[in-house]
């Protein structure tokens, strides 16, 4: 096994680039090629629907998290944080990721918040340590951006799809 100095990830012998974080393994500069997709796969992006923005004032919000059995049913208030609960800690999130192995997968106590306007809804990072990402794009902290049905949203590594409902 070859430790990733970047962050810790046990990877193959023989692996030059980190399988977990692109971390080069063997101390070189060497980059990557681009990776040649075929046609059929361009084909299938150009097919790629977004779901709506549009959320209404009776609906919810249903968040299938990865690996679990059953999803976590929210209804959104103007501000919704998500995180995990520390016992150590006074600020305690509106939706406790704890359950769900928060601490294992880097979710900060105060990660996300998604954010209720008239008719739709934002994801914001609050400034988490390990970054909110929104369908693989890591978001800036305190910038929201449009969340929509179908979306993918992950948490440090906690990864969970959004459905309105």
């Amino acid at each position: 096994m070859i430790l990733c100095p970047h962050c810790g990830y046990k990877n193959l012998e023989g692996v030059l680039f980190c399988e977990e974080c692109g971390q080069n393994l063997k101390g070189g500069n060497a980059v990557l090629p681009t990776k040649q997709l075929d046609q059929a796969a361009n084909e299938l992006a150009a097919k790629a629907t977004w779901g709506t923005a549009r959320f209404g004032q009776d609906a919810s919000i249903i968040m299938h998290i990865r690996d679990m059995p059953s999803p976590v049913i929210i209804q959104p208030a103007k501000k919704t944080i998500l995180g995990r609960a520390d016992m150590n800690s006074p600020q305690k999130p509106d939706i406790d990721l704890s359950p769900y192995g928060a601490l294992d997968k880097g979710v900060s106590r105060i990660h996300a918040a998604i954010m209720r306007n008239e008719d739709t809804l934002t994801l914001v990072d609050m400034g988490s340590a390990n970054g909110t990402h929104l369908n693989g794009q890591r978001l800036v902290p305190d910038q929201p951006r449009i969340l929509r049905d179908g979306d993918e949203i992950r948490l440090g590594k906690l990864v969970a799809h959004i459905y309105f409902k």
